[in-house]
């Protein structure tokens, strides 16, 4: 496979590690190694007892592990944070490092369906050995399940709509690959890249649970931080930093205020960045990626 060297660049580099205020002897964790950017950052950071454990479900990320005896690579969904941490003995962390969304490498693997720009298998599995692709979905989910994952993961106001031109044109011929998808969305968008990017953001959050997958890890992340420890993570569409943002804030993902009798927030976490981080000018034009990234800290109180 060709290698895409924006695989390795990593968004908010500087910003995001400084958030996560490393101490030289600290044990660190980022469950979303990629291309590796944001752990060799961290790593020049560490001194000889310091400790960092990536993950990532994606075996195409294994070739960018580099060599040094502090760094620990877990192929693995995030959301079984707390089971890992456990097997390798690690009882708590200093701090979380998550860099959300899709890397350039996947859109640009012409293999793995993830972009409309390819004709290529409706996969979009994150998890090559995970069992359902979005072809799966397209294919064997109901109308209303259709319908509820244009919407709600998509954002799309015509999913029902949608929904149903997919179950139509299911019941003529199996809905396989890139093309076949476009030619439903046709009708409804036409050549509109940022509907077609939604459409396509759906089957892919769905295909790889990204939602539930995401809740799971934050929760297992506040158990696992220490006082003072770090959360430090980057979003790329306003679903996830929904989540995120309420989480930080509320301790829920509801986004629920609760105070104590003296009328203090009771959440677990005090934002350090009560203002999102985004990306400079500069690094968008040097990095594209990055155009809709946007960055929360949050130390464990």
């Amino acid at each position: 496979m060709k290698e895409d060297f924006t695989y390795h660049i990593p968004v908010l580099l500087e910003e995001s590690v400084n958030g996560l205020n490393i101490s030289p002897d600290g044990i660190y964790v980022d469950v979303t190694f990629g291309g590796g950017g944001h752990s060799r950052k961290i790593l020049s950071l560490l001194g000889e007892k310091g400790r960092l454990y990536v993950f990532d479900q994606d075996e195409d990320t294994e070739k960018n592990i580099v060599p040094d005896a502090r760094l620990t690579f877990i192929r693995g969904n995030f959301r079984y944070l707390s089971n890992f941490m456990d097997w390798h003995g690690v009882e708590k962390m200093d701090g979380l490092l998550a860099d959300l969304g899709v890397s350039s490498h996947h859109f640009d693997d012409q293999e793995r369906g993830f972009s409309f720009r390819f004709e290529s298998k409706l996969d979009m599995r994150m998890n090559k050995k995970a069992e359902k692709t979005a072809a799966d979905v397209l294919n064997t989910y109901s109308k209303e399940a259709l319908s509820d994952v244009f919407y709600f993961f998509g954002e799309l106001r015509n999913a029902r709509a949608i929904a149903q031109a997919v179950v139509n044109q299911r019941e003529e011929n199996q809905i396989k690959t890139t093309s076949d998808f476009l030619e439903i969305l046709n009708p409804f968008f036409g050549k509109e890249k940022k509907c077609l990017a939604q459409a396509f953001q759906a089957l892919r959050i769905e295909v790889n649970e990204e939602m539930e997958a995401l809740k799971e890890m934050l929760r297992q992340a506040e158990q696992l931080l220490n006082p003072e420890g770090r959360l430090v993570v980057i979003t790329y569409h306003s679903l996830e930093d929904r989540l995120v943002k309420n989480f930080l804030k509320s301790g829920n993902f509801e986004g629920k205020i609760e105070k104590d009798f003296f009328g203090n927030v009771q959440s677990p976490f005090q934002l350090i960045n009560n203002k999102v981080i985004v990306p400079s000018q500069e690094e968008i034009e040097n990095n594209p990626r990055s155009r809709s990234a946007k960055l929360r800290i949050a130390k464990k109180k």
